[in-house]
């Protein structure tokens, strides 16, 4: 995650967010696809990082915008390992291989304050999880990674919201028989839906297990 670097969302007042640290406005509804947004910078800290600086950019209304595009190249190749060999990013996923053994997956985040989202998340009527891991998932937080909308004209603008930390904690708050539903999912997807399509992911997967979870009796 990138330091002293955070995304808001409208309504919450920058000043009350140190100075030392880099405001981006979060825009769902300019270039964004359901899921996405764009940031827009509000203000620069004392210290801009430098990969910032080089992926902002002007739209036509004179707004600076942040690449994500121009993010992930410039993060990609800030201080490479020699004895590191890059392989093709698969969605934020940038995976290499040190030394020939060493496999590594590394996503570039920007941390997001998305209090809006999560509190209508926390209030929708559920079966599962409780209460008090409700609220723990709030705590959390969440971050926006370098992918825009697939198939998206803007995609090289668009950063898609992401709760990945929030649900690792969901995942390891699952019972015996929604982890086994959850296992027997991926193995039918691996060995029976994959073959034909490759669109099904383990992301998709998981998310279909955690709606299953919410809206049915355990």
């Amino acid at each position: 995650m990138l330091p002293l670097v955070l995304c808001v969302e409208h309504g919450i007042d920058i000043n009350t967010i140190p100075l030392e640290m880099t405001v981006f406005r979060t825009n769902a509804h300019t270039y964004a696809h359901p899921g996405h947004c764009t940031l827009l910078l509000e203000r620069l800290g004392h210290n801009g990082h430098p990969v910032l600086l080089s992926a902002l950019f002007h739209d036509s209304n004179g707004r600076s915008l942040l690449s994500s595009d121009i993010f992930v190249q410039k993060c990609s190749s800030a201080d490479r390992d020699p004895n590191e060999v890059r392989h093709t990013r698969a969605g934020p996923s940038n995976p290499a291989t040190f030394v020939g053994v060493l496999n590594t997956d590394t996503v570039f985040a920007i941390s997001i304050q998305c209090r809006n989202i999560l509190q209508r998340w926390a209030k929708r009527a559920r079966r599962w999880p409780s209460p008090e891991i409700v609220k723990t998932v709030v705590s959390i937080g969440s971050l926006v990674t370098h992918v825009g909308f697939k198939g998206s004209e803007n995609k090289n603008v668009e950063w898609r919201v992401c709760f990945n930390t929030g649900e690792a904690y969901l995942m390891n708050c699952l019972n015996n028989t929604q982890i086994n539903s959850y296992v027997l999912l991926k193995l039918i997807v691996k060995n029976v839906l994959n073959p034909i399509s490759k669109e099904l992911t383990s992301y998709i997967v998981k998310n279909i297990l955690l709606w299953l979870a919410e809206t049915n009796p355990k």
